[in-house]
């Protein structure tokens, strides 16, 4: 009697066992696809200039990215800027964080930089001596009501290509971007 028994007792756990599987549902894995960067990129309001996934909104004048944190411009360069929350109704701060070096302010003596929001000058501020300097301006809410914003700086004097390097030379930008109020 003992085959019949083991026979019985393999039978109930093949059962079992068949039971259990059963119940198991495969559970279908839903695979979600993300937007990366690349594909829908957002403009950003404040642009490091070491940061290369924001190259897109130099318009003009700015040369590559040197030591992954600054770049140099030439005597006349632009960005675009995405308008900070409420700044169409509060206005923003426009801020130029660079370095007039040495070199530079040795060929052109003294400098002066103005920029333009939206066609519109903003004061020029000079500067005369070597260092890291913060060019700040406030912006009107009437200058930033698009989603897109363009600034246009300009340098009175700069080092022509030839001078000191193969480049046109102004100053060295390491951000530049708005700040809502």
């Amino acid at each position: 009697m003992r085959p019949v028994f083991s026979t019985i007792r393999l039978a109930v756990a093949l059962g079992a066992c068949l039971l259990l599987l059963s119940g198991c549902k495969q559970r279908e894995r839903k695979i979600r696809v993300l937007e990366t960067d690349e594909e829908n990129p957002t403009l950003a309001s404040m642009l490091y200039m070491g940061d290369a996934k924001t190259a897109a909104q130099l318009l003009n004048g700015f040369h590559p990215i040197e030591e992954n944190a600054w770049r140099w411009t030439m005597g006349k360069f632009a960005v675009a800027l995405r308008s900070p929350r409420n700044a169409a109704i509060r206005g923003a701060t426009l801020r130029l964080k660079f370095v007039l070096p040495e070199p530079v302010r040795a060929k052109v003596q003294k400098i002066s930089l103005s920029a333009a929001v939206s066609g519109t000058t903003l004061t020029a501020q000079s500067y005369d001596k070597a260092g890291e300097f913060e060019y700040v301006r406030d912006v009107g809410a009437g200058l930033l009501a698009g989603e897109v914003v363009n600034v246009e700086f300009t340098l009175d004097k700069f080092v022509p290509a030839g001078v000191i390097e193969g480049r046109e030379l102004g100053v060295i930008v390491s951000s530049v971007g708005f700040e809502g109020k």
